[in-house]
Order: structure tokens, then sequence, then C-alpha cells
């Protein structure tokens, strides 16, 4: 299958895997890319050291286009990026942040800069920055989407600019591919689904946590992390989304988040008085790193908070990656058939 998007990064099928921490892995990002699609490594929880070794590992484990994923807004994003460039990453993945930086020295070696946006305005600025793509996240996705559903996110922004659109948020297998296709988007990005394939780390309580639930049971609200997510419905993210944390138990949980993601506690500090009106929001997104990686890691759903999309009510299997990027394609190629029957 051919659209834009398979054109501009070099891939069989217009699916990617976005940077989901704890869970796109250098061995899920493999998996992906060497199925057809495009895997985005995970840096969040990485320092530069640990981001370079694994860009490395990935290149072990396959010969295909890959990239990495950096959210700007966090400390250490940017050593993250550079690192990235420094490698010379054929897919450079951004959010939160102004990436003009990204996009020039990307493109001196011709890697491709994708822009997360969840707003006309934000895809816009991506445009004009020099972005090749953008990563158009709906209300439905895991963790931070927009407040608008794809279904009125995607043709609004893909009518608007000139650079292939990837539809996330709503989207776990073939009718939802050729859904996104029709609203005007050149491929879809697929967290959840991905999420749950055979290959990814994702422990399996919290896989199988998935299957056992549908559609309605996620939650989504800013008390979590400082940041509008989405969530799986369990006892434990419905009290953390009640009401946010202090800011002063946020900001000591945010030293502690450092060290679990095995970063300088200076580094984090440095980034929290960057800019005094985003301190409390980055001590909130770091006090929530321990849930996030309890939920994903260990599988303890009692604690833990698992970003999840709405998608999970698509979600009945843990397949390979391989047959969940074949069956998505077939069934998009056979549902685009019955449809011109249709019609």
């Amino acid at each position: 299958m051919k659209t834009p998007i398979t054109e501009l990064l070099g891939i069989e099928h217009p699916i990617l895997l976005p940077g989901m921490s704890w869970i796109s892995t250098p061995e899920l990002v493999a998996a992906v890319s060497n199925a057809g699609g495009l895997g985005i490594l995970a840096t969040g929880p990485l320092n530069k050291e640990q981001t370079r070794d694994a860009i490395r590992k990935v290149r072990t484990l396959t010969d295909k286009p890959f990239g990495i994923g950096a959210t700007l807004m966090m400390p250490g994003a940017t050593d993250n990026a550079k690192v990235a460039l420094e490698e010379k990453v054929p897919v450079i993945n951004f959010s939160l942040g102004k990436g003009d930086w990204i996009v020039k020295a990307a493109h001196e070696y011709g890697g491709k800069v994708i822009a997360t946006v969840v707003s006309e305005k934000h895809a816009k600025s991506a445009e004009k920055i020099g972005a090749d793509a953008l990563l158009v996240t709906g209300h439905e996705a895991a963790a931070h989407g927009g407040d608008v559903t794809s279904l009125v996110l995607v043709p609004a922004i893909s009518s608007k600019v000139n650079i292939p659109v990837i539809a996330t948020g709503g989207f776990a297998d073939g009718r939802g591919l050729l859904a996104a296709l029709a609203l005007g988007a050149d491929g879809i990005a697929m967290g959840s689904r991905f999420a749950t394939s055979k290959e990814s780390p994702l422990h399996q309580k919290t896989k199988d946590a998935v299957v056992e639930r549908d559609e309605n049971q996620t939650i989504y609200g800013n008390n979590f992390d400082g940041l509008y997510a989405r969530v799986m419905k369990t006892p434990a993210s419905v009290k953390a989304m009640k009401k946010p944390i202090s800011f002063i138990k946020a900001a000591l949980l945010s030293v502690q988040a450092a060290k679990i993601a095995n970063m300088p506690v200076t580094t984090i500090l440095a980034g929290l008085v960057v800019q005094f009106d985003k301190i409390k929001l980055l001590s909130l997104f770091g006090a929530a790193t321990k849930k996030i990686q309890a939920a994903t890691v260990d599988g303890d759903l009692d604690t833990g908070v698992q970003f999840i999309g709405q998608t999970q009510g698509l979600i009945n299997d843990q397949p390979s990656v391989q047959e969940i990027i074949n069956r998505t394609v077939e069934q998009a190629e056979i549902r685009c058939g019955e449809l011109h029957a249709r019609f």
C-alpha cells in the first residue's frame, strides 16, 4: 500500500508505532520496522547515553527506517534529540516544544521530521518551520490526545496543510486505516494496538487487562500528570484523576522520577527553573512517572496508572507485530473492495 507517508519515510505500509515510554523499546521498534511499518523509539525514560545505546541497538536489529521521539518540554529531551541528530536517525518525531532546530539539523543529513500536533494552529506552525509530516492526535488516543476527536481533527488539519498527515487516536485495525485515509490522512499510528503485541515489553498482566476491558473503561483528565491524558480506568487511576497532588509533593516525587529515569537530579531541577510557570506542570509530569512505570513495567494496576486509548475496546488478542500489520492492511483492502462494490 503506497501513500505519501510510505514514499516520504521509505516504508512498505503506512503504519507507525509511536514512541511510548517503557514500551517502544529497541526490540519493538525493530519489529515494527521489519514488518514494513515505522517504529519510533521512546526516549522519555532515557538519558543521552542510554538514548545513544538504544539507537545503536535498533540498528543491530533492523536495517529498515526507524525514528525516535522527543517530548521537548521535558528535562533531558533536548539532549536526547541532539544525540539522535548526531547518530543521523532517519526520522525524528518531536512534540510539546519548538522543533525548528531539529528540522534544520535533520534535513542537513537527509533525515525526516514528524511533528505531533493536536490543533490546526500547531499544525500550521509545524509546517511553517519545515516539518515533513504531522502526527495528528485525536481525543481517543492514549496519553495526551487533543480535545477534538480524530473524526473531525484529521480532516480539519489535512485540508489546511500541504504535508502528509498521520492519524492517531482511535485506530487499531484495517477499518481504522481505511477510515483514516478517507478522512484525508496518509497513514496511522497504533500505540495501544502495538502495546499489546507479542513483542511488546508491556507487562503481561497489563496486556491481559487491556484485552479484558472495553472502550468505556478509560478516563480522561488533567489531574494525573498535569496534562490532559487518557488512562485505563482502574481504582488507582480514578483516585489519581480526582485531584492533583500538592506542588510540594509533586516536586519531591519528580526527584524520585529522575532517579527512575537514570537522569541526574540536577537535570530535572534545571528544567524546573527555566520557566517558573512550568514548574508545577513539570513536577506533576515527573511525579506521574513512578505510577506509569508501575503499571507498564511491573503490571501493578493496584497502584500504577496505564496510558491507554479508547481502542482498548477493539483489542481482543495479543498477536505478533507482523500479524497485526498484515491483517490491518488486508482488512483495509478487503473493506475497500466492499465499499467500492457498494458505491
